[in-house]
This record gives C-alpha cells, sequence and structure tokens, in this order.
C-alpha cells in the first residue's frame, strides 16, 4: 500500500495536462471499441476463431461477454480518472490476449500494433496513476 501512496505522491507532483488528455485518448479509444465489439458481435467472434477449443468448454461466450462491457466500463473509468488501476487491471488480459491472438491466427498488423500501443499505454497509467486531473485525486482531496 505505501508503494502506491508513494507513486501517487510522485504522479502528482509531476502531472502534466498531455498525460491526462492521454488518459482521456485512452478512455474514449476503449469505450468505442466496446461499442464497436457489441454492434459488431460477429467480428468479435471471428476475431477469437483461433482459438478452436474455446467453443468446446463453453467459455466463448463468456468472453464476448467479458471483453465489450470490460472495455465500455473501463473506458469510462479511464477517462474520468476513477479506480483507473483497477480498470486497466481489467484491460490487461483482453489485451494480452489480443496480441496472442494474432499470433495463432491470420496475422492483422494493424490490430497487432493497436494491442500493442494500448497495451504500452495501459501499463504506463497502471504505474503512473490517474494523475491530478481526475475524479480519484477530486475525491482524495475532499477528505
Amino acid at each position: 500500500m505505501n508503494n502506491v501512496k508513494s507513486l501517487n505522491k510522485w504522479a502528482n507532483a509531476h502531472t502534466y495536462l498531455p498525460v491526462d488528455l492521454l488518459r482521456m485518448a485512452l478512455g474514449v479509444f476503449l469505450f468505442m471499441k466496446g461499442v464497436y465489439f457489441f454492434s459488431n458481435i460477429q467480428y468479435l467472434v471471428d476475431l477469437l476463431t483461433p482459438i478452436d477449443k474455446i467453443d468446446r468448454i463453453g467459455a466463448g461466450m463468456f468472453l464476448i461477454h467479458y471483453i465489450a462491457p470490460a472495455h465500455l466500463i473501463g473506458g469510462i473509468l479511464i477517462f474520468f480518472g476513477l479506480l483507473t488501476r483497477w480498470a486497466i487491471i481489467s484491460q490487461l488480459p483482453i489485451l494480452i490476449c489480443a496480441i496472442i491472438i494474432n499470433f495463432m491466427g491470420q496475422m492483422h498488423h494493424q490490430n497487432l500494433l493497436l494491442a500493442i500501443l494500448t497495451l504500452a499505454v495501459c501499463i504506463f497509467f497502471l504505474i503512473y496513476g490517474s494523475g491530478k486531473n481526475s475524479a480519484d485525486y477530486f475525491f482524495k482531496m475532499q477528505k
């Protein structure tokens, strides 16, 4: 817990508006990806087809119902800077699997680059936190 507090103190002392705008852009991107997955369920199913055994164990529907809502809710939380680290932790398995699936099936260079870039930004905000211009900081100052 002390490590998180020291990281938050460092991040709040070194916060800049472009970093907050990057966090907000990440939130908007994840939200739009969630909306896209909800509106095009077949596209999400096609992305998961390289995993042949997924339909045999019944996890396909679980994954479909986890990925889109996690992107929607996580995107909103990251945009506002509310529970940012928890929202990013819920995104990490999705992004890591997106990278792995690109190597298992047909290689989509654009999807791979997007997943790697999103994963890198998520790891940055997992370490950095939500910053000064966030709901987390606002609620912390209300105490």
